[in-house]
């Protein structure tokens, strides 16, 4: 169990979500307000929305307008450490103050439902075919999803560099252009597709985990043969220059809801992970996270 230290009630709190409605960061983001608000932890949130280049775009606004500020915060993840590389961008994740990391969630790629594709078997034909031909809908280039693409590729024996990846801001997004046929597979985490996948509009072709998940009754990648182990994580962090004890207040509101019931339960439904990590040991997985991210996207060829 994570140990929750004494409940607090912080005046007010700003959650930047670095991309548009709808997407993982989004209900990240819109989580964290109901869940800090349910708990009495935080009286007033404002979450903002601030959309492009896979947080990058947010990421810089956020840095640029909040240093020392210890109300704001933003959210991000595994897939803006991937942006930040393959934009080149002028800021980092270096330059924030990381808090905690809060979930996983393994990516799901889905078809229209109408779509020939029934399988993993069928998707790797296509893309041995004419890998060109196959288009991909998800998030920033050099995210997660974009690795994943690239990781089946790799699986089907297809060059990565040759698939084509187009990517959206958000899961709304990418979602109208997977149901308006627009692309070939959708590829994202659970939770944003899981209404369209109940309503029978999308199918899920494969999910990146090793083992059955309970939430999904979607087949794995690897019990279809391509063994694809991949999973998106997500954070919260604060400003850059705030007090070490601004930090620690912050911690100590985050680590509260991370162990509360009603995160736990919001959880659940999503189909997140658990994978609460905090503070210094949270940031040193962080710098650890950006050196194998930038050695996974130049081995698949979206960067050099």
């Amino acid at each position: 169990m994570l140990m929750a230290g004494p409940a607090l009630a912080l005046d007010s709190l700003k959650i930047m979500a670095p991309a548009g409605p709808g997407g993982g960061w989004d209900q990240t983001a819109r989580t964290i307000q109901a869940t800090l608000q349910s708990e009495g932890l935080v009286s007033n949130i404002q979450v903002e929305n601030v959309a492009g280049a896979g947080g990058t775009i947010g990421l810089q606004q956020f840095i640029n307008t909040s240093a020392g500020d210890p109300t704001a915060t933003i959210v991000g993840g595994y897939v803006m450490v991937g942006a930040v590389i393959a934009n080149e961008s002028p800021v980092g994740l270096e330059d924030i103050t990381p808090l905690a990391r809060l979930t996983g969630e393994y990516v799901i790629v889905v078809v229209p439902a109408a779509s020939e594709i029934q399988n993993a078997d069928d998707l790797a034909e296509m893309l041995r075919d004419d890998p060109g031909s196959v288009t991909w809908a998800g998030g920033s280039a050099g995210g997660v999803d974009h690795i994943a693409a690239g990781m089946f590729a790799k699986a089907a024996g297809i060059d990565p560099a040759l698939i084509n990846y187009i990517p959206y801001s958000g899961g709304g997004e990418a979602l109208a252009a997977i149901l308006g046929n627009q692309v070939t597979v959708g590829v994202s985490g659970y939770s944003e597709f899981s209404g369209q996948l109940d309503a029978g509009t999308v199918r899920a072709i494969g999910i990146t985990a090793l083992e059955a998940q309970e939430y999904t009754d979607a087949p794995t990648f690897a019990e279809q043969g391509y063994p694809i182990d991949v999973q998106n994580w997500r954070m919260i962090a604060a400003a850059p220059g705030i007090t070490d004890d601004e930090r620690e207040e912050l911690l100590t509101t985050i680590r509260t809801m991370a162990n509360s019931d009603a995160w736990n339960d919001e959880l659940r439904t999503k189909g997140w992970v658990n994978t609460y990590m905090d503070g210094d040991h949270f940031a040193d997985y962080l710098a650890a996270e950006i050196v194998a991210t930038t050695a996974i996207l130049e081995e698949l060829g979206i960067v050099e």
